[in-house]
């Protein structure tokens, strides 16, 4: 096993792979808990489908994917916020308007100008190919925007996501940094596309949070966790999918489940160990 980790990173898509891949997968699981938390965590479904209409848009452009998505993605990010908070159509139904709409657009571009090829699987799910150095670059940067805005920030990030009443009435800008998060979620969206596709990137979002949460009860323990449990997984995923051929977000995704899985079976062990055990005192 090491020989081959060591081959692999003779490669040097490999190593940009892995470079981005681990950065968008801190940043997926430090924004996963507050959006999980939140109910928020569809959006970066939705925002994803919007990634694949803008990349789709920068292809027949010809322009650099990521320099068109990152505006676009922010945009709609916004926008959602704006329509959940203000608008009669609500939470879910806003995401998917939004997610359907973008897919749809971005389809029809692909078959009007570079026509329905493998360029369409890349994007949807994911080549670790498809990452240029001028991307690497671009992502590492990006993600130490989030990874220090969420650090500054994250007193006040944990206040909205608990209680956001009582966060407003304590005189926090409960609006302001629930677009810090929709501009966060963007960015990691965005960055994470290229590796994972528009059909798995939200995965990186909602699974480490989610196998946090069935082990862990205090915020800052989920969020360590599942920074922790997100880089192995994208690692093992990596690992697996060089040395079987599968594809890499699958395989990311697959071990995620598979975490998920762990982790609640853990946690059912432990509440049954403590049943019995309060049963064993009061008898």
């Amino acid at each position: 096993m090491v020989a081959i980790i060591f081959e692999m990173f003779g490669y040097s898509f490999l190593v940009r792979a892995f470079i981005v891949g681990a950065l968008v997968s801190v940043c997926a699981a430090l924004l996963g808990v507050s959006l999980v938390l939140k109910r928020y965590s569809m959006i970066g479904d939705g925002l994803s489908h919007v990634g694949f209409g803008s990349l789709a848009l920068a292809t027949a452009l010809n322009a650099a994917p990521l320099t068109v998505a990152i505006p676009i993605v922010i945009a709609a990010a916004f926008l959602l916020l704006r329509l959940s908070e203000n608008s009669k159509i609500k939470g879910d139904a806003a995401v998917a308007l939004i997610s359907t709409g973008s897919l749809a657009v971005g389809v029809i571009i692909i078959s009007q100008t570079t026509g329905m090829n493998t360029d369409v699987c890349n994007y949807l799910f994911g080549s670790i190919l498809a990452m240029a150095k001028t991307d690497v670059y671009l992502s590492i940067a990006l993600s130490a925007v989030v990874l220090v805005l969420f650090m500054l920030f994250y007193h006040k990030l944990f206040a909205i996501t608990f209680d956001e009443t009582f966060a407003k009435a304590a005189g926090i800008k409960t609006g302001l940094y629930n677009m810090l998060i929709a501009l966060l979620t963007a960015l990691t969206i965005v960055l994470g596309m290229r590796i994972m596709g528009a059909m798995l990137i939200s995965s990186l979002i909602i699974f480490p949070a989610l196998s946090s949460m069935r082990l862990f009860k205090k915020f800052k323990s989920v969020t360590f966790s599942s920074a922790v449990i997100s880089i192995v997984c994208f690692f093992v995923g990596v690992v697996i999918s060089y040395i079987y051929a599968t594809p890499t977000g699958a395989s990311v995704v697959l071990i995620n489940l598979i975490v998920f899985v762990l982790f609640w079976l853990t946690e059912n062990l432990l509440n049954s160990g403590a049943v019995n055990k309060l049963q064993g005192v009061k008898s």
